[in-house]
């Protein structure tokens, strides 16, 4: 089950986090990019010190033991959302004040 899952985030082409079980680390902002038998190809970034370095990993299927992927950020504090202005009335997100005339 886990095979056909990656192989539909490679296909997706999603951002992840993966975990490397043998290796006991999680590399964080990748994108698998192949899967050929059971060898998993992924692609992400390091910043170390002053470079930006990118990375091509091939690791066994096996010793992947999990992925993350998020699904959606909002900021916190008191920003509004940004909408755009093409949005339809009907799914607008609208902020709720209390109203001071119910009790």
């Amino acid at each position: 089950m886990l095979h056909r899952k990656i192989y539909q985030l490679c296909c997706d082409g999603r951002e992840v986090c993966v975990f490397l079980r043998d290796q006991q680390r999680w590399i964080e902002r990748a994108r698998i990019v192949d899967i050929e038998g059971d060898l998993v190809t992924i692609r992400y970034e390091t910043e170390e010190e002053d470079e930006l370095c990118s990375w091509e990993e091939m690791v066994r299927l096996e010793s992947i033991g999990s992925v993350t992927q998020k699904l959606a950020s909002v900021p916190r504090g008191n920003a509004e959302p940004l909408v755009s202005d093409d949005c339809p009335e009907a799914e607008q997100i609208h902020p709720r004040y209390p109203d001071s005339n119910q009790d």
